[in-house]
């Protein structure tokens, strides 16, 4: 085995940071890039009659914006990875969450608390956290409140947090997305903006059906 072409094997504890970094630059914006998550959400519910209505129109605004260009030159060295990712890669995140975050907090639920971000990620990776509810025998019934989210106890949320560091070593892991970031500029944006719609329709589509519908399944 040849150690030294082999590439620094991501932690859970890495793709956390990762998060956990991101996760703090939706609360509160970025200087010259993006406001907070706050004020994203409140320009948009200030335009439109019902929360429902704003939350989908900001929605396929923010696919469009997974989708171009500009979210991988727009946002340079807007922060600081802690683990090995292409930029443009970790840009996407940032808007993708960004988005999800917002979504929750249109259907009231409170950004700065451990159970909503918890969620926010598992939301992002795709993990189904009704499962892991039922294994600690939560009950809920068929629409989950916000109520409900803030009585999950940390042991809980830590397991959610596994499976969400999991799935996201598995994704950093494959080829595709570590290679997007090598291809040539205008290659890679292109490419990556076609995988990047696929996967932000469907996280768009979760968001909404986790938050405002109370529907925590996952199709895979």
């Amino acid at each position: 085995m040849n150690s030294k072409e082999k590439k620094p094997v991501m932690t859970e504890e890495d793709v956390m940071k990762l998060l956990d970094s991101c996760y703090e630059k939706c609360l509160n914006g970025i200087p010259k890039v993006s406001p907070s998550v706050k004020k994203l959400a409140n320009d948009y519910l200030k335009k439109h009659r019902t929360t429902e209505e704003a939350c989908r129109t900001m929605l396929i605004n923010q696919i469009a914006k997974c989708t171009t260009s500009g979210v991988v030159t727009g946002f340079g060295g807007f922060i600081t990875m802690p683990v090995a990712i292409p930029a443009n890669v970790g840009s996407v995140i940032y808007v993708q969450m960004r988005m999800i975050a917002c979504v929750a907090y249109m259907a009231d639920y409170e950004l700065d608390s451990d159970q909503t971000q918890t969620f926010i990620y598992a939301c992002l990776a795709g993990v189904a956290v009704n499962g892991v509810l039922k294994q600690a025998g939560i009950k809920f019934g068929v629409k989950f409140t916000n109520g409900l989210i803030k009585k999950i106890p940390g042991k809980v949320l830590t397991k959610i947090n596994q499976k969400v560091g999991f799935r996201f070593i598995t994704k950093f892991g494959t080829k595709g997305i570590v290679n997007l970031g090598k291809l040539l500029p205008g290659v890679g944006a292109i490419v990556g903006g076609g995988l990047d719609l696929v996967e932000t329709k469907i996280i768009a589509e979760r968001a909404y059906k986790w938050f405002f519908e109370g529907d925590f399944s996952v199709k895979d």
